[in-house]
């Protein structure tokens, strides 16, 4: 029995909270009317009820408190979706526009180097390097059906990349400065020292010179001397970062840092122009079918 009365408690305070609060509203209603009850009774039944109501109402209070912050949080939680959504559009939009105020001075660059060598420029993506650890070329996508021929050289924005030493009809083979086969006459811009710039197949080059009265300091600009034929003059080759001297020898050797960054070489550009040596060299001869120059190069 006592158990039974423990259940039934709980249900009971809160139907006699309820009818007392019900009668103290109809009692509230009947003071204000002026309906023969004096209002001390009403105001005393106020005083009462008050707390009761409050505990009936917390709990719908709080329901609806905790509903409101639910419905915040998902509506903050979207929010923040949307604004990670829109920082990833903004950040992809200005890597885009990162990479063309990029290509835009590249292009300019290339511009100015068309106009200063009076020489057609045909760009070509790099495809395919050379896996021999004892020479340095790369494939690039453009071939004898785009003009492009062996002994031209080839360059960026930056500067002289190398040769073109075999082309097909939609592929060519390009000797990198860095080879050890390659061979450039150059000067210093400041002192006009001439010298020869060799690959030494690493990522540096060798300037060699006659040290009688020639001048050359770490810090001076390489560029092609146009001597030979094959490499129009003014074509930035390097840096001289340093110089050793052998007390020994008339020739001095220095060491050149390249101008182009080969390790980060994605385009390039094909000078449609051969000077008289690769044309005495190649004439109408000098490029291979196009499986040759594809498997000369490990090229995917």
């Amino acid at each position: 029995m006592r158990e039974f009365l423990g259940r039934l408690g709980l249900p009971l305070l809160f139907g006699a909270l309820v009818l007392l609060t019900l009668f103290a509203m109809v009692a509230d209603r009947r003071v204000l009317a002026g309906l023969g009850r004096d209002r001390s009774v009403g105001s005393a039944l106020i005083e009462l009820v008050v707390p009761v109501q409050k505990a009936l109402l917390f709990p719908v209070d709080a329901t609806r408190d905790l509903w409101a912050r639910y419905v915040a949080l998902v509506g903050l939680r979207a929010e923040n979706e949307r604004l990670r959504a829109r920082l990833a559009e903004l950040e992809e939009q200005n890597l885009q526009y990162a990479e063309a105020i990029v290509a835009s001075g590249h292009l300019q660059r290339i511009a100015e180097m068309r106009e200063n060598f009076g020489v057609p420029l045909r760009p070509a993506q790099v495809v395919g390097h050379d896996v021999s650890p004892w020479f340095r070329s790369v494939l690039v996508d453009r071939g004898g059906s785009h003009e492009v021929r062996s002994g031209m050289p080839v360059v960026t924005d930056r500067g002289l990349v190398g040769l073109v030493t075999a082309s097909a009809p939609h592929a060519a083979r390009v000797m990198l400065l860095l080879d050890r086969q390659s061979a450039v006459d150059g000067m210093i811009q400041r002192s006009r020292a001439r010298g020869i710039v060799r690959g030494t197949g690493t990522g540096q080059l060798e300037f060699t010179f006659m040290v009688r009265g020639d001048d050359v300091r770490p810090g001076d600009d390489v560029i092609t001397s146009g001597v030979g034929g094959v490499h129009p003059k003014g074509l930035r080759i390097g840096r001289i970062v340093e110089v050793r001297a052998d007390s020994a020898s008339l020739l001095h050797t220095a060491t050149v840092q390249p101008a182009v960054d080969f390790g980060r070489l994605e385009q390039v550009f094909v000078m449609l122009h051969r000077g008289p040596t690769m044309e005495l060299l190649y004439g109408g001869e000098g490029d291979l079918p196009e499986a040759t120059a594809r498997a000369g190069d490990g090229a995917p």
